[in-house]
């Protein structure tokens, strides 16, 4: 049974301040944070488990180019979106998301940034509702 809720103040701005203040070491426990919640609020209904992201950001990252840190964000988009149908929040995040302001967004600078809040909120609103009805 789950003890301590999880979190559900996610925010841009906290992403960027942290990662600055601590060199970019926050930007890796945010993504490991990310992968822990949702093995939390969906292995029980699809089965699946996110891979531990510091795994991914210390080994399997480098040694793939860095094609590896984008399956597993392509992969983890599409199963928050999966978290968010299943739960019925309607808010819309996928892979999408990710290709379109994560990577084709980075030409226009800010949409890395827009991907990062709209994560944000998509993982505090399937926080809140695993908080409020549990599995």
């Amino acid at each position: 049974m789950q003890v301590t809720p999880l979190q559900t103040n996610r925010s841009l701005g906290r992403f960027i301040l942290l990662s600055i203040v601590t060199l970019g070491i926050y930007g890796i426990v945010y993504f490991y944070k990310v992968g822990r919640d949702l093995n939390t609020t969906c292995s029980p209904y699809d089965g699946k488990k996110t891979m531990h992201f510091v795994l991914l950001a210390l080994l399997i990252a480098p040694l793939t180019a860095g094609i590896g840190g984008i399956v597993w964000i392509h992969k983890m988009s599409n199963r928050v979106g999966w978290a968010l149908a299943h739960r019925n929040i309607a808010y819309t995040f996928n892979a999408n998301t990710y290709w379109l302001w994560g990577v084709l967004g980075s030409l226009i600078i800010v949409g890395p940034f827009i991907y990062l809040h709209r994560l944000s909120i998509a993982m505090n609103y399937i926080c809140q509702d695993f908080n409020a009805r549990g599995q």
